[in-house]
């Protein structure tokens, strides 16, 4: 068996082959499909190929890996020997990947199905386009500002009612030529995003994943499926801690010798198109009635409200885990603001609509159907604390776990009935059972 090790670049790839102990030179390859195949063929099915993860290292994991043993693709932030080498050649690159491989030191990258990339590259697209059109918006923005114009009035300036008082305003002749342009650069824009949108809609009517995700509140199409893209299969996180890593979301540690750890910021490891978008999610769920915003305001007493959206956004991927792990809907879901986000997600497919018809989604559209819906999530009760038996050695070890410091009353009066997965000791309070930490 041999372990072959690619150093890409954009032209070309070096290649060198570790075997028994040795290294040994095999060229370099065109970064090409035909050249590409024509090396693997040369290959045999008991080899191992390692490469980094670049721009077209799943392309080239395609082509080589049906004639290879596997495919390894390394994460190029922890290859270390290579980020800080001082003597540093392609061949030497090539070389250390296929020995770590060999030393089983080698930090590997998973490999997205087609299916996924294909999501991953949909949700990309449109990510490019959104800030694309905010770029635009900032350009107009800042031709008003060097014009001593005040600020738009209105809440979207590329909007009607924004083109209108955009119009009335008076500008040079260059730069009111400048600004339609931009304008129509905006709208080229939108029109892509509504295409882009209809194939993602599309794609998440599809998914059971999605739909069970919008049942949390803060969570719609576009993160529900930049989440999806981000995790893929589910099960390779064995535990939701591995999937808060994942995603950046746990915080660093940092412990020598007899001194104590210390906790600092998170890690912002992993794909931060998922993470911001799940921090975007916390401060959505904090507006909303129910477990999320409890949690949300407790953190925000001690340590701020963006401290506690990232702890939100945590809490978030926790619950996402379980979810998906265990294919159940939220339990505390909004019946009706879940058939209105369906709906909405049909339309954007390209559904007809029904106008004049009560569909699953009237029931969003009566007030006193959605008073009903945030009464039953934001009634305060005392959450039932878990009933451990203090005589048995489980009990007594649960009694004897450090507990966490105690929340704002205030806070904690806001608790929901469905908030055992939030509980914390202010919550059982007076209980005669052992005191515990609720579980996370």
């Amino acid at each position: 068996m041999r372990i072959i090790g690619l150093d890409i670049h954009r032209a070309f790839a070096e290649a060198v082959a570790w075997k028994n102990g040795k290294l040994s030179r095999l060229g370099r390859i065109i970064m090409r499909r035909e050249p590409l195949e024509e090396f693997a063929k040369q290959l045999s099915k008991s080899d191992i190929v390692v490469i980094e993860a670049t721009g077209n290292a799943a392309s080239v994991a395609a082509v080589i890996g049906p004639h290879v043993s596997r495919v390894v693709i390394a994460n190029p932030k922890q290859v270390r020997l290579i980020a800080h080498a001082k003597i540093k050649t392609d061949r030497i690159d090539a070389g250390v990947l296929a020995q770590l491989y060999a030393s089983g030191f080698l930090p590997e990258v998973w490999i997205a199905d087609e299916t996924t990339q294909a999501l991953r590259r949909q949700v990309t697209r449109r990510n490019q386009i959104v800030r694309q059109r905010s770029r635009l918006k900032n350009i107009i923005q800042s031709i008003l500002h060097a014009h001593l114009i005040p600020s738009c009035p209105h809440r979207d300036l590329c909007g009607p009612m924004g083109r209108a008082w955009l119009s009335e305003q008076i500008l040079p002749g260059d730069e009111r030529l400048a600004v339609e342009r931009h304008l129509r650069e905006f709208d080229r824009l939108t029109d892509d995003l509504k295409m882009i949108e209809r194939d993602l809609a599309q794609s998440a009517l599809a998914d059971e994943r999605v739909k069970r995700l919008m049942t949390i509140p803060g969570i719609d199409m576009v993160v529900a499926l930049a989440l999806i893209a981000a995790i893929g299969d589910i099960e390779r996180f064995a535990k939701p801690g591995q999937l808060v890593g994942y995603l950046g979301l746990n915080p660093s540690v940092r412990q020598s010798g007899p001194g104590p750890a210390y906790h600092g910021r998170i890690t912002k490891q992993g794909r931060g198109h998922a993470r911001g978008m799940l921090v975007e999610a916390g401060w959505a769920a904090a507006r909303s009635p129910g477990p999320l915003r409890s949690f949300f305001l407790r953190v925000q007493s001690r340590r701020g409200q963006h401290v506690a959206a990232v702890a939100t956004a945590r809490k978030l991927a926790i619950l996402i885990w379980h979810l998906l792990t265990k294919n159940e809907n939220y339990l505390w879901a909004r019946p009706a603001l879940h058939a209105r986000k369906l709906r909405d997600l049909e339309l954007k497919a390209g559904h007809k609509p029904a106008c004049g018809q009560k569909g699953t989604a009237h029931a969003y559209n009566l007030k006193s159907q959605r008073d009903q819906e945030r009464r039953l999530v934001e009634q305060p009760k005392r959450p039932t604390p878990v009933l451990w038996r203090a005589g048995t050695q489980e009990g007594q070890s649960r009694a004897r776990a450090p507990q966490r410091r105690s929340d704002n009353r205030s806070c904690a009066a806001e608790l929901s009935p469905h908030a055992p997965l939030f509980a914390t000791r202010s919550s059982v309070r007076g209980s005669r059972l052992p005191r515990s930490k609720g579980p996370e």
